[in-house]
């Protein structure tokens, strides 16, 4: 078995706001649609207000069609832009529209909300996966976009002031008129797989023992993804990859990535060799024993509070990220 598809579409992956280029440049339109616009707040630690069941005014303009009908999915608490301002702010940020809904992002913290104590704040690493495709699309927007522009404020031509332009999706000096746009930064995750029925996991050394994932890294100035995915493999395990082959991708605004997901084929009977300044621990483990993880739950959430134990149980990432997903599907794949 050297092939196999995602068995579902990774969180995040989904295009679920309508990216409207000309509304970023029509400030006519956007002030006509601000009336029943909705805004997206986030807290400068990336947190955003979430609340559980019916919509706070009844409206239904923020909830998730099909979902929040049972009341038990989270949905972000989104106040209607008039009460925010009574047009859009200098410093809001235009995510996209939804079922003709115009949805806006600005910085702001819990003293801005009349949400009720029902709301809590939350980052999108830690509801992003229970949220519907909508909401987690626009979290994953205004968290990106807000970190880009915190770390924007100056020209990279000139080092001049920057100043906000196209509805947050552009800066501009105000020395030399250069205009610089939101930075994404590749990274290829790969899944490494023996063609049969082992595969291999790597504990980072930042992480407590038992909690393992696949291996990531950042593409290169000039790389290609599939020579980026044999240099990572190969310089934090020392193994040689053949077959790799594209899975899938997923925004990650950890402050701005995009995980490009892969799967290889490596022969475990190659000795690993770990580069320690990341690596602290690699093994192959079944199909099996991948299963048995997976049967114990989204373990990163509870791996820090697992009893001491000589060989601490395989804890695998949380449904959140694209690494789990690869890991279900070559899981399932078997």
């Amino acid at each position: 078995m050297t092939d196999f598809g995602l068995v579902r579409p990774p969180v995040l992956a989904g295009a679920a706001l309508l990216r409207d280029e000309p509304l970023r440049q029509d400030t006519g339109r956007q002030k006509e649609a601000w009336a029943t616009a909705r805004v997206v707040l986030v807290d400068e630690e990336g947190r955003s207000p979430v609340r559980w069941g019916p919509p706070v005014d009844g409206s239904g303009a923020d909830a998730v069609p099909g979902v929040d009908d049972a009341g038990a999915n989270p949905r972000l608490w989104m106040p209607p832009a008039t009460e925010v301002a009574g047009s859009p702010p200098p410093d809001a940020l235009l995510l996209g529209e939804a079922d003709g809904v115009a949805y806006w992002a600005v910085r702001g913290g819990a003293e801005q909300t009349a949400a009720g104590d029902e709301v809590r704040w939350l980052n999108l690493f830690s509801v992003g996966a229970e949220l519907g495709e909508r909401d987690a699309a626009l979290l994953a927007a205004g968290v990106a976009l807000l970190n880009w522009h915190g770390r924007a404020q100056f020209c990279a031509h000139d080092g001049s002031p920057t100043r906000l332009a196209n509805a947050g999706w552009a800066r501009v000096c105000e020395a030399q008129h250069h205009e610089e746009y939101p930075r994404t930064d590749p990274a290829v995750i790969c899944l490494v797989h023996d063609g049969a029925d082992r595969m291999l996991l790597g504990r980072h050394r930042a992480w407590p023992a038992g909690r393992f994932s696949v291996l990531a890294g950042f593409v290169e100035a000039g790389e290609s993804l599939e020579a980026c995915v044999a240099r990572e493999i190969g310089e934090e395990v020392g193994l040689d990859v053949t077959d790799i082959r594209y899975l899938g991708s997923q925004a990650w605004p950890f402050p701005r990535s995009l995980m490009l997901g892969f799967h290889a084929v490596a022969d475990p009977a190659q000795p690993l060799r770990l580069d320690e300044t990341e690596i602290s621990e690699a093994l192959w483990v079944t199909r099996d024993e991948v299963r048995e993880a997976l049967a114990r739950g989204d373990g990163w959430a509870t791996a820090d509070d697992s009893p001491a134990t000589a060989t601490p149980p395989i804890r695998l990432p949380g449904r959140m990220s694209i690494a789990r997903t690869m890991i279900d599907s070559w899981s399932a794949a078997g």
